[in-house]
């Protein structure tokens, strides 16, 4: 027993249905389809397309996107398999757990804080900025100093500190208001999340078919420009063009594919998870991968490479719009909407699948009780979304949000490594449980999930790979100081 124990499927399934304790089945695979492309389509889109067509790929940056599509779909497979099989909350961490023991276990589930709670807090400092772009169209802003953390400082062309941040207060109300409404309820929050999700997806049509036919075919000229090195503005050296510079923007757009695997969160939520959670999970990921791909094709075409180094940079598409696309400026407006809709529901996502990882760790006793206890009427863990909308919400108002940098995409990418790992393992251990989903060709597809996977991780760099031991080492001093003594499972071996 000890680091290696395993939980039975048997006992996993059994505790899910745990009375009084036990989560509201109220998704339906509408609802999990919805929340699966609420999470995904983001920052990514909107912010990461023109960063990997500015240092990676140029306008092949759309063949970016399969790659890290392709990853994400292998990974999706197995989450789809196992959601089927093991239809509880947790997603990674309980997959780990009745595969690989508790230890590797322990190690994903703090691993995908960096995904749901640090990525929450960082995509709340991204809704912060674009409120007051959004509220610039009127002629309003929100004073530096309050949408600002006290670490950062704004400076004029001769390089004098004009202001000072003191705290980033949209960030904090939006995580706020996000916390209030998966308090109130799992069902009323995938309702607002599927309202917000067909307003954003309704933009991204817009800008794919007005903007095609302003397609400009000397930006696409080559579409995959020749091997070379660039410098960005901050002196760092990326691989552009070729093979490496598509692989390297694989990587970095592998940022707006996060999220689909948080519908595996939702598990114990569904009505009937064994058929709706591949469709869930594979479905949202096929619609946005379409989207993604079409996106970056008029994206990459409207605009030049150089466009997007020097004067679109993060508002690449509104200034793609405004500069190229004339006659539509009203559709910056709308794509400036968008990006807030799209911030707002990656965050209440986000936010669902560290509150029911936690859920899940709490009944092993992983983690304190309090991150499993239920609201006497909404039946919410709201102890858990309380204690992240504190964490979650002080790292938003007071840090600066570059300072996690990929680590939210390496979290990811490990945690999708553990997955299919751990659905080989049981097709060799619980052969004959049953599987209302099954992986195709799993010996193929399996070990190629992984193999996508660390390529895309080795294109990171050695500062994420440092950042990641960093965060993996204080979860274990936790694990060995606490979590090991109070492991409901090891207790019960005793």
């Amino acid at each position: 027993m000890g680091i290696h124990s395993r939980k039975s499927i048997e006992k996993l399934i059994m505790d899910a249905d745990d009375g009084e304790r036990s989560l509201k089945r109220t998704l339906t695979a509408g609802n999990l389809v919805a929340l699966g492309i609420g999470a995904i389509i983001g920052a990514g889109l909107f912010v990461r397309t023109a960063a990997a067509a500015a240092n990676n790929a140029g306008p092949s940056v759309t063949i970016g996107f399969i790659v890290a599509a392709i990853g994400c779909a292998l990974a999706g497979l197995c989450y789809a398999e196992f959601a089927s099989m093991i239809p509880i909350a947790g997603s990674a961490y309980t997959y780990s757990y009745a595969t690989m023991g508790e230890l590797l276990a322990w190690i994903i589930g703090w691993d995908l804080v960096l995904e749901y709670a640090v990525g929450a807090a960082t995509v709340g400092i991204a809704w912060s900025e674009y409120l007051n772009k959004l509220l610039g169209i009127f002629g309003m802003h929100i004073p530096y100093e309050w949408s600002h953390s006290p670490f950062e400082k704004l400076t004029d062309a001769a390089g004098t500190v004009t202001a000072h941040g003191i705290m980033n207060i949209p960030a904090l109300i939006i995580i706020f208001l996000l916390s209030m409404l998966l308090i109130r309820g799992t069902k009323e929050s995938a309702v607002v999340n599927a309202m917000i999700v067909i307003s954003k997806v309704a933009i991204v049509i817009l800008f794919i078919v007005l903007g095609w036919s302003f397609i400009n075919p000397a930006n696409h000229t080559p579409y995959i420009p020749p091997a070379s090195t660039y410098n960005d503005a901050q002196g760092v050296a990326h691989n552009y063009g070729g093979i490496w510079g598509i692989l390297g923007a694989a990587g970095v757009v592998f940022f707006a594919f996060i999220g689909f695997d948080a519908v595996s969160t939702a598990a114990q939520e569904a009505k009937n998870p064994k058929r709706d959670m591949p469709i869930g999970i594979l479905g949202s990921l096929v619609v946005c991968t379409i989207l993604y791909i079409l996106f970056a094709h008029v994206l990459t075409g409207v605009a030049s490479v150089e466009d997007f180094r020097t004067k679109g940079k993060e508002a690449s598409v509104s200034y793609a719009i405004e500069t190229y696309m004339h006659g539509y400026s009203w559709l910056a407006n709308l794509v400036t909407v968008a990006i807030l809709f799209g911030f707002s529901s990656v965050i209440l996502v986000m936010l669902m699948g560290q509150s029911r990882v936690f859920y899940s760790m709490s009944k092993d006793g992983l983690v304190p009780k309090m991150f499993s206890d239920l609201h006497p009427k909404y039946h919410t863990p709201y102890k858990s979304n309380w204690i992240f909308f504190f964490i979650v919400g002080g790292f938003a108002a007071f840090i600066p949000g570059d300072i996690v940098g990929d680590m939210t995409s390496i979290g990811t990418l490990f945690a999708f490594i553990l997955v299919c790992i751990g659905v080989l393992l049981l097709r060799k251990s619980h052969p004959d449980l049953p599987r209302q989903f099954k992986v195709p060709y799993v010996n193929i597809v399996a070990p190629l999930g992984v193999v996508v996977c660390l390529a895309m991780i080795a294109g990171l760099g050695w500062t994420n790979w440092a950042r990641l031991f960093g965060w993996l080492a204080i979860g274990l001093v936790i694990y060995f100081a606490y979590s090991i003594k109070h492991s409901k499972l090891n207790n019960e071996s005793k």
